[in-house]
C-alpha cells in the first residue's frame, strides 16, 4: 500500500526506548540528537537488517497467510474454459509448425537465391525435386521387395547362407558409440537402448554389428532423413570403414514389405521355420494355425549376452528359414545364422508382434 505523504511519521521504537523522562539534563537531550544523526558501519548493518524484513511486494504481513493469498486476483475475463484453453493451445502449435516448416524449408530456399532476383511461383517441393533429379548419379540404388523375396527364395532352394539385417536408430546409435557420439551423447540420445538389447558403452557390440553390417548378403537402411536416422547412416558406415556403394541395400521396413506385398506367405509356405525371440511361442502358435511349419523356438533372448547361449541352441535345430525378433542382436543372429549354418536368416523385428496381435495378416 502506498504510504501517505501528508501523514506524520510515527515515532521508531528506538525513538521511544531512548525518550528520557522530563527535567533530565540537557546532555542527555544532546546524546539523543547524535544517536539520531549518528553515522558509520554501524548504521549502515542497522539499516540493511531493517531491509531484509522487507519482501517484494512491501513490508512482510503479520500473517503468514496473508503470504499465501496472491497479491494480484485475475480478472474475471481472464479466467479460460477448457474449451478456450484447448483452442489458445492448438493455435500456439499451429503457430509453432507453421514457424518450423517456414525455417526449415522457405527460409533456407531465401537464402540460397541470388541477390536482387526473385524465383517466381515456385514451390519448394519443386526446388527440391529438381534439385535431387541434378544428384541422382550420387544416389545408391535399393533392392525393391520382389528382388528382396527371390533372393531369399533363391538361396532357401539352393542351400546357400542369406542374411537379412536391418538398420534403425538403434542399431545406427549403438554402431556409434565412440566413433560418431561420445559416451554422454549416447546415453542422453539412446535412453531406450537397453531396451533394444544394448548397454551403453558397449564396444564389443558396436564391433560385432558392424562386422554383421559388412558381411550381410541384404541390409535393409531407413528411409527417414530424421536426426538418428539417415544422416547418421553414412557417417557410421564411413567410420567403421564401409562403402554403401558395396552393400546389397533395401529399405529398413522390408519385413513389413514383404507381408504388404503378399509374398511373405509365400516365402514361409513349406519350409521349416526357427522362431527366435520373446514373441517366438505366441508367433508359433499363429503360424501353426496358418498351416506354416514351426521346426524350432529360442526364447527368450536376453541382450547381446545371450546371443552364444542362443547360437548353441540354433546348432541343435533343423529348419530352412529363421526368423529373428530380438532387438539389436537380431542383426548378430541373422548374420551369424547365415555364416555358421549356411542358413537364411532374416531380421523380422517387431512384425512378429504384429502378426500376435493381429494387426499384420499373413
Amino acid at each position: 500500500m502506498k504510504r501517505r505523504t501528508d501523514a506524520p511519521r510515527r515515532r521508531t521504537t528506538s525513538a521511544v526506548s531512548n525518550a528520557k523522562p522530563a527535567g533530565s539534563s540537557p546532555s542527555h537531550k544532546g546524546n539523543r540528537a547524535k544517536i539520531r544523526v549518528k553515522k558509520g558501519p554501524a548504521a549502515r548493518r542497522s539499516r540493511l537488517r531493517k531491509l531484509k524484513k522487507r519482501t517484494r511486494a512491501g513490508n512482510r504481513p503479520s500473517s503468514k497467510r496473508l503470504h499465501r493469498q496472491p497479491l494480484i486476483a485475475l480478472p474475471a475475463a481472464l479466467e479460460l474454459s477448457h474449451e478456450d484453453l484447448a483452442s489458445v493451445r492448438e493455435s500456439a502449435y499451429h503457430d509453432g509448425y507453421e514457424r518450423g516448416v517456414y525455417e526449415g524449408g522457405e527460409l533456407l530456399l531465401e537464402q540460397s537465391t541470388p541477390a536482387q532476383t526473385l524465383l517466381p511461383e515456385v514451390s519448394l517441393q519443386e526446388v527440391i525435386a529438381a534439385g535431387v533429379e541434378m544428384l541422382r548419379p550420387r544416389c545408391y540404388s535399393l533392392m525393391d521387395v520382389h528382388e528382396v523375396y527371390a533372393e531369399m527364395d533363391k538361396a532357401i532352394q539352393l542351400q546357400r547362407p542369406c542374411s537379412v539385417v536391418r538398420l534403425g536408430d538403434g542399431e545406427l546409435l549403438a554402431l556409434s558409440q565412440e566413433v560418431v557420439y561420445d559416451s554422454e551423447t549416447i546415453k542422453r540420445e539412446g535412453g531406450f537402448l537397453p531396451y533394444a538389447g544394448v548397454h551403453p558403452p558397449d564396444l564389443n557390440a558396436r564391433d560385432q554389428l558392424a562386422l554383421a553390417v559388412s558381411h550381410a548378403q541384404i541390409v535393409g537402411v531407413p528411409m527417414s532423413r530424421m536426426k538418428h536416422f539417415q544422416p547418421l547412416l553414412y557417417p557410421v558406415l564411413r567410420s567403421h570403414g564401409i562403402d554403401p556403394g558395396s552393400l546389397h541395400m533395401t529399405y529398413s521396413t522390408i519385413n513389413y514389405s514383404l507381408n504388404h506385398a503378399g509374398l511373405l506367405s509365400r516365402l514361409l509356405q513349406g519350409r521349416r521355420l526357427l522362431l527366435i525371440g520373446n514373441a517366438a511361442p505366441a508367433l508359433a502358435r499363429v503360424f501353426v494355425e496358418r498351416g506354416f511349419i514351426v521346426s524350432g523356438i529360442i526364447n527368450p533372448v536376453n541382450g547381446f549376452a545371450d546371443i552364444d547361449r542362443v547360437m548353441r541352441e540354433v546348432r541343435e535345430t533343423v529348419f530352412d528359414l529363421a526368423l529373428v525378433s530380438a532387438g539389436i542382436p537380431a542383426v548378430i543372429i541373422s548374420y551369424r545364422i547365415a555364416m555358421e549354418r549356411g542358413k537364411v536368416a532374416m531380421d523380422f523385428g517387431h512384425m512378429a508382434d504384429s502378426i500376435v496381435k493381429g494387426e499384420a495378416v499373413l
